[in-house]
Formats: C-alpha cells, structure tokens, sequence
C-alpha cells in the first residue's frame, strides 16, 4: 500500500469517526429528552384510561407519538449503520372513534414492545449512544489539560484536576493526561463508528418483532393470499357464466338468425327484414352485456381517468343523490385501484339496497402513506362485519392488501364505512 493510499484510507476513517460521534451526541442530548416525553405521556395517558374514559381520547394520540419516535429510530438505523428494524403494527384505522383505535392500539403486542424499548433507551440505549462521543470528547479534554487547562483549574479551585486516573498537578502530570487521551483516541480511532452500530443492535434486539409475530404475520398474509385467489376464481367463473348465459347466447341466436335471412331473403323480404331488425337489436343487446362485463372486470374510466373519477362515474348510476369529495395528488398502483374502486362499489351498493338512505357521501384522500376511502349515507343503521353481510367480502379485499376496514353504524344511522389501503401515488 503506497503513501497516498495510506492517507486517503486514514482521512476516511477520520471522517468515519468524526461523523460517528458526531451522529453520537445528537442520539444522546436530542433524543433522550424526547425519549423520557414520549415514555412519561403514553403511560399517564394509558393510567388515564380507567378513570372516566379520559385515557381512550389521549391514548391514541400519545401511542402514536411514541410509534412515530420509534419509526425515526428505525430510520437511523437503516441510513446510518444499515441495521433494518421490521415494523409489526397491526393496521389501525385512523378515521375510527378514539376509543376504537384506543382499543386497537392496547391489543396490539408492538405497543407494550415500544414501551419497553423506550425503558432500555432511557437507560441502557442512552449509555451506548453517548459512549462513541464520549470517548472522542474525553480524549480532547486530554489534550486540553497539556495545553495548559489545568492551571485555570487549579488556579480556580486549588483542587487536584483527575483525568481518569492520573491526578493532573503540573505540566509533567499534564502530559501524562494527554498520553492516557492518545489511548483513547487510538481507541476512538478504531471503534467508535461499531460502537454506534452497537447501539442500534440494542435497539434492534428490544424493538424487532419476535418470531411469533412474524409467524402471526405470515399466517394473516397467508390466509389474504388464498382469500385473492380465490376471489379470483370466483371472478372468472362469474365472467364465464356471464358470456355463456349473455353475450354468447345471443351471439348463437344472432348467427342463426342471419342464417334463417340468408334463406329467406330471396323467397320472403319481408320475413327477412323482420329478422334482421332482429339480429341488429341482438347485436346491441349483446354489445351493451359486454361493455358491462368489461365495466365489471376493470372499469375504462378507471384506467383512463384514476380512482377519483371512476367513483364519480359510479356515483352518477346511482338511483341515491350522492356526493364525491376527491383528494389525490396522484394515482395508486393499477391493484390497489381496482381493489379499492370495487370496494367503493360494494359499499355504495349496500348503501342503496339496505339502509334505507336518500342521500350518500363519498371521501377519497391520501395521507401518511394510506389510501382513506369514507362512505356514509343518512339511512338506518345497523350495519356489521360478518353474519353473511357483504362488508365481509370488502373485508377480505382489503385484506389482500394489507388494508383496514372500520364500521360505524348505531342503530338509528347514519352509517359510516370507513376503508383504509397502505399505499404510495404516483
């Protein structure tokens, strides 16, 4: 290895340690603080809970909080050091009632795991962070000493200045502080950049999901994963009953029709006009089952114009006044489309058959990541996940992709479906 790439080599591992224990100070002086909040709010908030319901307002609010802390330490882990750290919430519908997302956030083990984790980085976590600085700090104030720091000590207090071990007294002394301070720096020089990876191996070893969670994980993805395919199956045998009852029916009739004018068009015209005026109703009869069929399959307008306009296409067929309110910056993958435009159908066609209501409202918006679809309507009430009800299904299409489905519906109305679809626009 020649001179300059000995140097270059030792200049990036300066640069390593200094940016190391640089990174090092900012986890230990800002992220304590915010560490000993988050921890202090969330369980005053979850003691609140018993004591007239307080707790189920703030509980939400205060967990997710803590959530969002974690997930920037997540972040750090991955952009300086490399450590990836899963995330294993279980979704939560953010339009939910307070004591519902409360509820849902309690039962969810990832919850009590943030806590702990945030105990341990109280403790255990701040030390291993503050260590990389420290070390590299420490070793400066050594050198500081040599230069003469410690007789403003000593002329201040008249007390013996101790770095480490070695009671610093006079020059001699001094110097032998800032021996002990190239130990630390050698020491700093090679380990400061593992310490701060030791320090999101902590947090990675108290913060990762365990193994059950992630078996639970994959049995949910599992069990979505057959519910698709079979929904899928279910869908091409409806598509092939629909062409053998529809379109194919009365394109069979159209070609013997037309076979039964090719006879008669020389012996009886008129037999064969009435025919073929016949044959043309048939055509656009079996056009018209087509183009729904296709409608039924993937929407054109949903392809052509987004999500927004397709459910305000399919709130201008209905025989309910309905109102559409669209906020998207942008358009979801083609999947997470249809999925949620058919689940916006299957709500709005719940709507006009069940609840009794005469007037629906529908509110699509993207934010913090999620696809957040609202259909209310002004009817009766009572609406519930499962015993056979259609939500069921709506249910597992959103499962499919990761996605939530919350329901609102006192006896009496207004009922509120609420779907939520973790995903990015484009």
């Amino acid at each position: 290895m020649n001179a300059n790439t000995q140097r270059g080599s030792m200049g990036t591992q300066v640069r390593a340690v200094a940016l190391a224990s640089g990174r090092s100070l900012v986890l230990a002086l800002v992220c304590l603080p915010e560490a000993i909040l988050c921890y202090t709010v969330a369980v005053v908030s979850i003691a609140l809970v018993p004591v007239v319901g307080v707790g189920l307002v703030t509980t939400p609010w205060a967990l997710t909080w803590v959530r969002s802390f974690a997930g920037r330490r997540r972040t750090l882990a991955a952009k300086w050091c490399g450590i990836r750290i899963p995330a294993a919430y279980r979704p939560v519908p953010r339009d939910a009632k307070p004591w519902v997302r409360a509820a849902a956030m309690l039962r969810d083990p990832a919850t009590w795991r943030d806590l702990r984790w945030l105990l341990v980085d109280m403790t255990a976590g701040y030390l291993t962070a503050l260590l990389p600085a420290a070390l590299v700090l420490y070793a400066v104030e050594g050198f500081a000493l040599a230069a003469g720091m410690w007789r403003v000590y000593r002329n201040a207090t008249g007390d013996t200045y101790w770095y480490g071990f070695v009671p610093v007294t006079d020059q001699t002394s001094a110097f032998g502080a800032a021996a002990l301070a190239c130990v630390l720096l050698t020491l700093a020089y090679f380990h400061t950049p593992r310490l701060l990876t030791n320090h999101f191996r902590l947090t990675r070893a108290v913060l990762a999901p365990s193994q059950a969670e992630l078996a639970e994980r994959v049995r949910v993805l599992t069990e979505t994963r057959r519910d698709a395919v079979d929904s899928s199956a279910a869908e091409l045998r409806r598509i092939e009953r629909d062409l053998h009852d529809g379109a194919q029916a009365r394109l069979v009739a159209m070609g013997m029709d037309l076979g039964t004018v090719e006879m008669l068009v020389d012996k009886n015209p008129e037999k064969a006009k009435e025919l073929l005026a016949q044959a043309r109703r048939s055509s656009a009869e079996a056009l018209g089952e087509l183009r729904d069929l296709v409608r039924g399959i993937h929407p054109p307008v949903l392809a052509e114009r987004g999500l927004g306009d397709a459910v305000r296409a399919l709130a201008l067929r209905l025989p309910i006044a309905t109102e559409v309110e669209v906020e998207l910056a942008g358009r979801a993958q083609a999947p997470v489309e249809s999925a949620a435009y058919f689940a916006v159908s299957e709500a709005l066609t719940n709507a006009v058959k069940h609840s009794g209501a005469d007037r629906i409202w529908v509110d699509v918006r993207h934010s913090d990541g999620s696809l957040r679809i609202s259909v209310t309507d002004n009817g009766r009430g009572g609406a519930v996940i499962g015993a056979g009800s259609g939500l069921t299904g709506l249910e597992r299409r959103l499962g499919t992709f990761d996605g939530v489905l919350a329901v609102g519906s006192p006896a009496g109305g207004p009922t509120m479906v609420t779907m939520e679809i973790p995903c990015v626009l484009s």
